[in-house]
């Protein structure tokens, strides 16, 4: 081993130096307090050797936590070389040095200037040499050395967490595990028992335990029960030093919880339970409650009802209120106190969810008994039955009986009853009641075929108590006899041909009764007396309720006769026989050698109804006529110009001339520049329209000017073609008004307009001289000149 690798470090039993020497603080005392000297190698081959009571080496040991005054002592540098002449100097670098760590570069001292904390760094590695103070040269290599800080007590154990939360089922084993607690301790495991934890309880016994080593909470007491008590708070200590005495502690806080298990059954508070309930009482009513205390929670409380036994066995019914653990009792079935007044139940209630671990502790069930007392009220008369069908034949007389109704009060008073109608059910008083007996007659004719079936309710109420009335429907069916007679079922209208054979089918008749038959309807057909005999058509009753009527003769003239009414009798075969006259109309008409029909003298007979075609065509051309004069009158509306201002030329009175066009405002100068039409010379080349925006900036052209001796027409045709090939005009259609006068007056222009364009005053004493037509202009357009000048 080179000898200027390493530090060599001495301790001899001389005294500790008595400048830097200081006393180690109580805590520190089992250590050697003799002076510590690492010895720098030197140069020279010779070996060497370990001085008696003195050992080499090259780390240093100091204790962290030290709180004395002066500056703590670590060691001392030495070279073989130092002659003590001071003219070596010792320097210190790496970890800590000249801020932690200090020397003496003359002595070669080595001090701690702060508070060393081994949790904080443990270990400092450092670099010593020594160098000729005058030349700044090294005499020896640099050597590394270690400060290692040596650990104390100074580290209580910390818990994970400062509160544990756990919970167990109730009644369990011992030994039964809990939860698990731990606690670390920053101090150092490898050096002595200070990072040695040991647990033990402070709280909580003799319900629980807490393994030393593990920290694991166990239970320690048999048949924990939820019900006596639910919660429990544990305190368990962690203690360093392997629990010795002086080790440090801290404690951590455990809340433990006993959850419910099934081990209580239910049990009602009281063996019999008493109700009274009246009779009237609605079915699926409830009549009362009735409720097992169970000491469990939550599913293991849950409670099913049931009745056992009893005679109001199928009189009443029991469910479970999910929400409150409850039974409630209904009725199912009416209740009548004049019956039976008194029901005896007997209730079982019963845990749903069983647990079978405690099956010894008895049955999760028990059962009360119930009295219900139906009490009596006054209650409705009460009918025979719960409808009535009662018959009637349709010509009876008024005030016939047809039925009776029958009700009583059920009561054991047994009060007397009145009957009635309800109205709203006859409203037209077809039926009327005996208020005493029930008896119901008609009072007003029946008609079957009218209306077959009646339905009306009768009300029973009580004479002493009109409030309690009950009600029954009554359906009256009317019967039927034979008092309608038969008749056609349409209406005949038939043709003969002029041509007709004798013994020839021209119609075939039927008839329909409205009376009912109950073996089926017969009918008999046969012609009036009076047209028996000199009839030119002939009847024939088929048997079958129809009947076909026949010529007599072999032609017929519709010249001489254009119509037949044949009157036909019909009968039936009822008691009492109904029998009416009904007519078939035959008209006579032109046919050809097929019997079809051509013309006949009643036009009626092929246009049976609707317009004749005259009459259509007639209201048609009126519709026309309307539609076409409505569209006229819209076009000529459309059409109409604007009255002008001037109607003639040759009307020279007075006229007043509006002009209504509307500009942008006061800041409008260019939209509409009136002045330019007078003098097209005035126009702006870079000046555009406001009025619209136009989509693409075209150059605004240059107006032609006007010649003075221009013609109105000209002026208007060269405005026109001018705003047609604008490219920056309006897509719609737009008014241009010019108020161009032309060059043909004598009194030249009356417009100020022209005035735009001028900067001069113009002078209006000319209008004096044309007359006393303009001796009111002229007066007008003095006074404004002599205003404006002032």
């Amino acid at each position: 081993m080179r000898t200027y690798h390493c530090f060599w470090l001495l301790l001899w039993a001389s005294q500790p130096h008595q400048s830097f020497l200081t006393p180690l603080a109580k805590r520190t005392s089992g250590f050697p307090e003799k002076e510590k000297v690492l010895v720098l190698p030197g140069n020279s081959k010779q070996d060497l050797h370990r001085s008696k009571r003195s050992w080499m080496w090259n780390q240093f040991f100091l204790l962290e936590e030290y709180t004395g005054t002066d500056y703590q002592y670590v060691g001392k540098l030495h070279s073989d070389q130092d002659k003590g002449d001071g003219s070596l100097k010792y320097i210190l670098s790496g970890d800590g040095a000249g801020d932690l760590f200090i020397i003496n570069e003359n002595t070669g001292d080595i001090q701690a200037t702060k508070r060393l904390d081994r949790e904080e760094k443990p270990v400092y590695i450092l670099r010593a040499q020594a160098v000729n103070r005058r030349t700044g040269r090294p005499v020896e290599p640099e050597s590394e050395f270690i400060i290692k800080i040596h650990d104390i007590n100074d580290n209580e154990p910390m818990f994970t967490k400062d509160v544990y939360n756990a919970s167990i089922p109730e009644m369990s084993d011992v030994g039964t595990f809990v939860v698990q607690v731990t606690a670390t301790d920053a101090d150092d495991p490898t050096y002595g028992n200070s990072a040695k934890v040991v647990y033990s309880i402070l709280q909580g016994q003799p319900y629980f335990s807490v393994e030393s080593e593990t920290g694991i909470i166990k239970t320690a007491l048999l048949n924990m029960d939820r019900e006596n008590r639910e919660q429990y708070q544990v305190v368990i200590q962690a203690k360093d030093m392997g629990g010795q005495m002086g080790g440090l502690s801290g404690t951590t806080t455990v809340n433990i919880t006993l959850t419910d298990v099934n081990d209580n059954p239910p049990r009602f508070p009281q063996s019999t339970y008493q109700f009274r309930v009246p009779e009237s009482m609605p079915l699926d009513s409830p009549v009362g409650r009735i409720k097992a205390n169970d000491a469990d929670v939550d599913e293991n409380a849950e409670i099913e009802y049931s009745i056992t036994e009893g005679d109001g066995y199928d009189m009443f019914g029991i469910t479970t209120d999910k929400d409150t653990q409850e039974g409630i009792i209904t009725v199912k079935k009416a209740l009548d106190f004049e019956n039976k007044n008194l029901y005896i139940l007997k209730v079982e209630a019963a845990n749903t969810h069983v647990d079978p671990r405690f099956l010894y502790l008895g049955p999760f069930k028990d059962s009360a008994t119930v009295r219900i007392q139906v009490e009596d009220v006054d209650e409705p008369p009460v009918f025979s039955r719960p409808a009535y069908i009662m018959e009637v034949k349709e010509d009876v007389p008024i005030n016939s009986v047809i039925g009776t109704v029958t009700a009583q009060d059920p009561d054991a008073a047994r009060n007397p009853v009145k009957y009635s109608v309800d109205r709203h059910t006859d409203m037209d008083r077809v039926f009327n009641i005996n208020s005493g007996n029930g008896s119901i007659f008609t009072s007003k004719p029946l008609d079957r075929e009218t209306l077959l079936w009646h339905n009306i309710t009768v009300i029973a109420a009580e004479i002493n108590n009109p409030k309690q009335s009950s009600r029954v429907p009554v359906f009256i069916k009317v019967l039927d006899v034979n008092d309608n007679a038969p008749e056609f079922a349409m209406f005949y209208e038939t043709f003969v041909c002029e041509n007709a054979k004798a013994e020839q089918l021209i119609q075939t008749l039927s008839a329909v009764d409205k009376d009912d038959s109950y073996n089926g309807h017969q009918f008999s057909f046969s012609l009036a007396p009076e047209a028996a005999s000199s009839s030119n058509f002939t009847l024939q009753d088929n048997r079958d309720n129809t009947a076909g009527i026949f010529t007599r003769k072999t032609r017929y003239n519709r010249h001489e006769t254009s119509t037949y009414f044949l009157p036909v009798v019909i009968s039936d075969n009822d008691y009492p026989i109904q029998s009416s006259t009904e007519t078939v109309t035959i008209r006579v008409c032109a046919c050809d050698h097929r019997g079809k029909m051509l013309s006949c003298n009643a036009e009626a007979l092929i246009h049976p109804t609707g317009l004749s075609t005259g009459a259509l065509i007639a209201i048609l051309l009126c519709i026309i006529i309307l539609l076409v004069t409505v569209v006229l009158f819209a076009a000529l509306r459309r059409q109409r110009k604007k009255e002008p201002l001037i109607i003639s030329k040759e009307d020279i009175r007075d006229n007043i001339v509006s002009y209504n066009d509307e500009g942008g405002g006061e800041e409008d100068t260019q939209a509409f520049d009136i002045g330019t039409l007078r003098n097209p010379e005035a126009i702006d080349d870079n000046k555009l329209r406001r009025d619209i925006v136009p989509e693409t900036l075209f150059i605004p052209r240059r107006t032609a000017t006007a010649r003075d001796n221009t013609d109105v027409r000209d002026f208007i045709n060269q405005r026109l073609k001018e705003n047609d090939t604008d490219p920056t005009a309006p897509p719609y259609d737009s008014l241009a008004t010019y108020a161009y006068e032309g060059n043909g007056s004598v009194a030249e222009s009356l417009s100020s307009l022209e005035s735009v364009t001028t900067d001069g005053d113009q002078d209006y004493d000319y209008l004096s001289d044309w007359g006393p037509r303009f001796k009111k202009l002229a007066d007008m357009y003095g006074p404004m000149d002599s205003d404006k000048d002032s």
